[in-house]
């Protein structure tokens, strides 16, 4: 496997153990939707929340969550869209971003809640 899907792997599994420690549930990771995928998608109780998880080594070249640009926020939007019709849900998304810079040994997590809005609802 390539370093930077390596990488990718250990960012999600941070990301995931910190909604766990603040409390959030996992409904599903890496949820595919033909093409489409959803990170994490998670609930507090009141929200369901679609999180994107970007990682990277540094922040030398470009902040991680500069990488949701306009094309991806649609295409999450969209896969959110067939989850939450799959699943016969009643409730609006959230959609948050988690950063996770560094290496596995020593990973910085920024959560970045309701970081972009659904152009649908």
């Amino acid at each position: 496997m390539a370093t930077h899907n390596i990488l990718g792997k250990e960012g999600e599994n941070a990301a995931a153990d910190y909604l766990l420690q603040k409390g959030y549930h996992i409904r599903h990771r890496n949820w595919r939707a033909g093409r489409k995928e959803l990170d994490i998608v998670a609930d507090n109780g009141e929200e369901l929340i679609v999180v994107e998880v970007k990682s990277r080594k540094d922040t030398e070249y470009a902040r991680p969550e500069d990488a949701v640009n306009a094309a991806k926020i649609r295409r999450i939007v969209s896969a959110a869209d067939q989850y939450i019709q799959k699943y016969q849900l009643d409730m609006l998304p959230r959609f948050d971003i988690i950063t996770v810079i560094g290496t596995k040994e020593h990973f910085t997590i920024e959560h970045i809640e309701n970081a972009f809005y659904s152009p649908i609802w």
